[in-house]
């Protein structure tokens, strides 16, 4: 009877190990990791941090961001943020993309405008989406809530 169970276990184990794929998709995937900070003063920057993962590691495209703030309903811009040139064209690719931007007049990183509500501050959510180099876009990604403290 034990020698019964024993080869049961080992067959499950051996299915279960079969059946362990990984993750990788032509189509890119991000993930949010995290946002700092996330009440944003004049003059300082904000870092978005992503993961992605990609079957043929071919993501050195394009991210789009864009900002809508919802306490006024204005979408700011919509743009293509530069790639990471670091990024390696390795298959089964995965990794951190880190997204900078200012509120201030920091020439280092894209600005932010100021709060699109007149007088007050800005409540909004960043998206991103990931288009990799055969045009595969991944689903769109939103951040929490930032704060941009009106000037």
């Amino acid at each position: 009877m034990k020698a019964k169970i024993l080869i049961l276990l080992v067959i499950a184990g051996t299915v279960l190990m079969a059946c362990n794929k990984n993750n990788f998709t032509s189509t890119p995937q991000l993930t949010f990791k995290g946002v700092s900070p996330t009440v944003l003063y004049p003059n300082e920057s904000i870092e978005f941090q992503l993961n992605y993962t990609d079957k043929e590691g071919d993501i050195q495209n394009t991210i789009y961001v864009q900002k809508i703030t919802q306490n006024c309903g204005a979408s700011d811009f919509a743009e293509a943020y530069p790639m990471p040139t670091d990024v390696p064209k390795v298959g089964d690719s995965k990794g951190e993309i880190d997204i900078t931007y200012s509120y201030g007049p920091n020439l280092a990183y894209p600005a932010i405008k100021e709060p699109a509500c007149q007088g007050q501050n800005d409540t909004c959510v960043f998206r991103f989406a990931l288009t990799d180099l055969a045009n595969h876009t991944s689903d769109t990604i939103t951040s929490p809530q930032i704060v941009l403290i009106h000037r």
